[in-house]
């Protein structure tokens, strides 16, 4: 018994260092901040300001176009100025914006809280991830980026579900999703706050032009690799990603027998097995080539959304909850798998003097699929419900098809090794 409890533990270890185990910590508080909407930002727009749910869906892809915008002029910022200033900025940006939207009556006031909200994601979601390079080894970056993860599904699986409750004990007021966006923001500023006053900036890694093959965002176009991982990953992140978590709900609420509390509980199977199996699952995608991960993350995001449309049949809430929460786990092990191996590849091709170009487009690829995911659903939510899983199967087994055609195009450090 104590060496299975040894081994559980030993599982967990990252051997990261402090600031950037508190830079996570901080990640997780912003996180619990936007869990606490997630599951009811279509809800919210709909039902409660009245807005159709096409339009409500395009305000959410507004908030991520935007960041998408902002995304790459951050990346070519991040090549010459300090990504803990970027980080902070974009933050406060986030939490006025989310502030906004608990005021909103109209759409265009929805769209410009969209706009200011979406202009921090864009720009602090890019600094994030090369603050964290910047501050671990490079044989520590798969264990950042997982880290990352289970901070991101800790703090999104525990919002989700205190949100559940809340708007299930207060009958869907309008008071009650106010509070959720309040509280939204001030996790926003919290976050801002933290890595201000406790994460040190890292020393910056100067590489001259002349010593490289070219410098701006020409030179990454030149990566023919890297721009079919990033295209084929956006497919990726939104079937398998944004459809759990931003359609899935609204979904489940009006073609299921489940209730906003059973929508929370969701959530949070989903997220709480990734926060368990996130970082062990970085030493199981490390014994497989790349190519074989983004592929087995492919076929497992096909099987959970085509499992999906069977609860639409099933009238007890109990047995339909209980089907969708496996669904959630089947999600879980996707995004475990996907996310232990695209964060390291994309750090890995990029060089050292591009990699905040290289990195605003590995955010780009979630500020996309966040932005299209909503829009995309909305508007099949409206139309042909059911096109929403079976077509979502459907990309996520030719995307995943494209990521492994590429083969040794892509470093792989298992690769390398047989290599030797």
């Amino acid at each position: 018994m104590n060496r299975r409890l040894s081994h559980l533990i030993a599982g967990w270890r990252t051997g990261l260092s402090r600031p950037v185990l508190i830079l996570q910590a901080g990640n997780a508080l912003n996180y619990f901040g936007y869990g606490l909407i997630l599951p009811f930002e279509i809800i919210y727009l709909h039902q409660i300001r009245g807005f159709s749910t096409s339009t409500a869906g395009l305000v959410l892809a507004a908030t991520m176009g935007t960041a998408a915008i902002a995304t790459p002029p951050t990346g070519a910022l991040l090549d010459r100025h300090s990504a803990k200033a970027i980080v902070v900025a974009g933050s406060l940006s986030s939490a006025l914006g989310y502030a906004g939207f608990a005021y909103v009556d109209r759409p265009w006031q929805a769209f410009a809280c969209a706009i200011v909200s979406g202009a921090g994601i864009g720009a602090a979601g890019t600094a994030n991830p090369q603050l964290t390079i910047r501050l671990v080894k490079r044989e520590q970056r798969a264990a950042a980026f997982a880290l990352n993860r289970v901070a991101g599904n800790f703090g999104i699986g525990s919002g989700a579900t205190v949100a559940g409750f809340v708007v299930a004990a207060a009958a869907q007021r309008l008071s009650s999703f106010q509070t959720l966006y309040f509280f939204d923001a001030v996790t926003y500023a919290g976050f801002a706050l933290i890595v201000l006053a406790a994460v040190p900036s890292p020393r910056e890694e100067t590489v001259r032009a002349s010593d490289a093959n070219g410098t701006g965002f020409r030179a990454v176009a030149r990566d023919r690799p890297f721009l079919t991982v990033i295209a084929a990953n956006i497919v990726l992140v939104v079937v398998g990603h944004t459809f759990f978590s931003s359609i899935l709900p609204p979904f489940a609420k009006s073609h299921t027998s489940l209730g906003p509390a059973a929508i929370g509980i969701l959530v949070l199977v989903n997220t709480s097995f990734v926060v368990i199996a996130q970082i062990p699952s970085v030493r199981v995608v490390a014994r497989m080539r790349r190519t074989h991960a983004f592929a087995a993350a492919s076929a497992l995001f096909a099987v959970s959304l085509l499992a999906v449309l069977p609860a639409t049949l099933i009238h007890s809430e109990l047995a339909a909850t209980s089907l969708l929460a496996g669904v959630a786990i089947v999600f879980a092990i996707g995004e475990c798998v996907h996310t232990s191996v695209l964060g390291p590849v994309v750090a890995d091709m990029a060089p050292a003097h591009l990699l905040g170009r290289y990195l605003s487009l590995y955010s780009l690829t979630f500020s996309i699929s966040l932005a299209l995911g909503p829009a995309i659903g909305g508007l099949l939510l409206q139309t042909s419900p059911d096109a929403v899983w079976w077509g979502g199967a459907l990309a996520a087994v030719l995307a995943g098809a494209v990521l492994l055609r590429l083969g040794g195009r892509i470093p792989d450090p298992l690769g390398d090794s047989k290599a030797l």
